[in-house]
């Protein structure tokens, strides 16, 4: 078995994976605490509700099977779980989108981030991690806590292509009648959010850099992404102060290679 910082399946160059990640299980009590006065306290799922939704999702897996799980986000370049395989590809009939208010990890109630979702239409490269049938319940009493928390996901099978073979992989759908679901939005109204809004675990704008980052790392190009990211690079360029420009210049270095990873993000960028 491989960790999360390890390569399988593929080659690829050398990438320095985030550090310092507190689990999902660590933050569940501090955040609910957190939130337990604002008006996103009734959406909070009990951890009752997540263990029952949970075993739901399991009841359509086959026991004793690895399971699949397709990632499309901060799960590239994050993953915290263990895994046997790891492959990159794509699936079909949903794109990555920011499309998903961040409330908690890179935005507030009063002042909500973006973070990506998968949304229903087109099609969406990423990476496929394969997890062994004895760690699926653990791991994912863990992911669940990490993706659910807010009901703003719905668990849905995809069909997984790495252009060799199909599997079936469990995703992290965006949940449309959720609070925080923010549908299509302009360029220019994601990079002022993303500009705007800082979290639990930092800033917005380190998710899009961390995101297509991680996306480099596996070869992976997202034309939008791309595009959005170059928009932000250049509007903190023109916000920045003198004495940090040396700082931006590294960054912008780093971005260019695809290897800008924030050293402090943390385990769940989700919500």
């Amino acid at each position: 078995m491989v960790t999360a910082n390890q390569q399988t399946h593929y080659d690829a160059p050398e990438w320095k994976a985030p550090r310092d990640m507190p689990t999902a299980t660590e933050d569940l009590a501090e955040i609910c605490r957190a939130l337990a006065s604002t008006h996103l306290a009734p959406e909070l799922l009990s951890d009752a509700a997540l263990d029952a939704s949970l075993q739901a999702f399991l009841r359509s897996h086959r026991a004793r099977e690895d399971l699949w799980l397709f990632a499309y986000g901060s799960l590239i370049w994050n993953p915290s779980f263990q895994f046997v395989e790891r492959c990159v590809g794509q699936v079909h009939g949903y794109h990555r989108s920011f499309c998903l208010w961040s409330r908690i990890n890179r935005g507030t109630p009063q002042r909500p981030g973006l973070v990506l979702a998968l949304d229903r239409g087109g099609s969406c490269p990423g990476v496929a991690y394969r997890l062994a049938a004895q760690r699926i319940e653990s791991d994912l009493h863990t992911l669940w806590r990490r993706e659910m928390l807010l009901g703003s996901y719905r668990p849905e099978w995809v069909s997984f292509s790495d252009g060799a073979r199909r599997v079936r992989a469990l995703a992290f759908v965006v949940n449309r009648r959720c609070s925080g679901y923010a549908g299509r939005l302009p360029d220019e109204r994601i990079i002022t959010t993303l500009l705007g809004a800082h979290g639990r675990y930092g800033p917005a704008h380190e998710y899009l850099l961390n995101t297509v980052a991680g996306l480099q790392h596996h070869g992976i190009r997202d034309p939008r992404l791309a595009r959005l990211r170059e928009q932000m690079l250049a509007a903190l360029a023109g916000a920045i102060s003198p004495a940090a420009a040396p700082s931006l210049a590294i960054i912008l270095q780093e971005c260019h290679h695809g290897a800008f990873v924030t050293e402090n993000c943390k385990s769940s960028d989700l919500q």
